[in-house]
């Protein structure tokens, strides 16, 4: 295989706010993988709270550069195998290598990758739309100028449940939020009571990943679902939220890819667990990859294409929720001409 890097920064449309942090753009490593004529790519991020940089990536990659082009890839289960233990201390590079050899291979059987899985793409559902921490005013403004049938709405400041209420005269949209652990176990309650009267579907991540007994109390209590992001990292979280969670948020950069990801949402089956996966605001390469594993999922927050103010790509489209995917083999993307710079 011909293994290829493409760096980027892009902007975001607006300022991107959690609990814990700011950002204007958004670093995101792009790899491509070429074998008998045909070319897989896939998407990691840059992120701060895991130590993820993209010079980080790129080098933990490089290093496996003679490796990755003496190989000839068969089945993306085995060369995720082969891979993972040389990046397993770098599972976001890992999920780059993956993504790119699943999109490779569905290519060579001239599918889409749901077609090489025979999923039904019928009943997929619908992405939300993250509104981040800002004013109320400019929160209002941001829903007001997307209108969307669901809002991921972003907390974890003293005015949290004064948010929702104010967002909710202005929309009839499913909310769900996301605390990014910023809560503790009597605020969870609190603003879980609240906020089931005012349409909240879920709340994500309420408390930080390290306090297993406060969520083992607010599992028992909350009159809401309870999603874990910070405390389902890799596969063996799995089981270690259930019981602590009603469902667990799988994010592809995080865990090392679709290869894993298939195993996850397949333990969280098993334990009876809501099975969703999220964004690290990754472009349209790695959005499109996500796409796939739709019919699999109850909840997807698959937003990063419409929060950022470039791409890297063209693939899906995203239309009032629905994901419209593209008349390609594999993930269905492709580099925008122009906007790749290989490294």
């Amino acid at each position: 295989m011909k293994l290829t890097l493409f760096p980027f920064e892009l902007k975001f449309r607006y300022t991107f706010t959690i609990s814990r942090k700011s950002k204007d753009v958004q670093p995101l490593l792009v790899v491509e993988l070429q074998q008998d004529g045909y070319s897989g790519l896939g998407e990691t991020a840059d992120n701060s709270y895991y130590n993820m940089t993209v010079p980080r990536l790129m080098e933990a990659i490089n290093a496996h550069r003679s490796f990755i082009e003496n190989y000839t890839l068969d089945k993306p289960e085995i060369f995720w195998q082969e891979m993972y233990p040389r990046l397993q201390d770098n599972m976001f590079a890992l999920c780059a290598l993956d993504l790119a050899a699943w999109d490779l291979y569905a290519q060579k059987q001239g599918k889409k990758l749901y077609e090489v899985w025979n999923l039904d793409i019928s009943h997929n559902p619908l992405t939300d739309y993250t509104i981040g921490i800002d004013t109320i005013e400019n929160m209002v403004k941001k829903l007001q100028e997307f209108p969307w049938p669901v809002y991921k709405i972003k907390l974890g400041t003293q005015d949290d449940i004064a948010i929702i209420k104010e967002l909710r005269k202005h929309t009839s949209a499913v909310f769900r939020v996301d605390a990014n652990c910023a809560w503790g176990v009597d605020e969870t309650l609190r603003n879980a009571a609240a906020m089931k009267l005012l349409g909240v579907e879920f709340i994500e991540q309420p408390m930080a990943a390290a306090d297993r007994e406060g969520m083992k109390a607010v599992y028992e209590q909350v009159v809401l679902p309870v999603i874990a992001d910070e405390s389902c990292i890799v596969e063996e979280d799995v089981a270690r939220c259930h019981g602590y969670f009603h469902g667990i948020n799988i994010k592809l950069t995080k865990c090392g890819g679709i290869t894993p990801a298939l195993r996850m949402i397949a333990a969280a089956r098993q334990y009876g667990m809501k099975v969703m996966t999220g964004s690290m605001n990754e472009s349209t390469v790695g959005t499109s990859a996500v796409a796939h594993l739709l019919p699999l999922l109850d909840y997807v927050d698959m937003d990063g294409p419409l929060l950022l103010a470039e791409d890297t790509a063209d693939g899906i489209r995203i239309e009032n929720g629905h994901i419209i995917y593209a008349d390609r083999p594999g993930v269905g993307a492709v580099l925008k001409p122009g906007h790749s710079r290989s490294a």
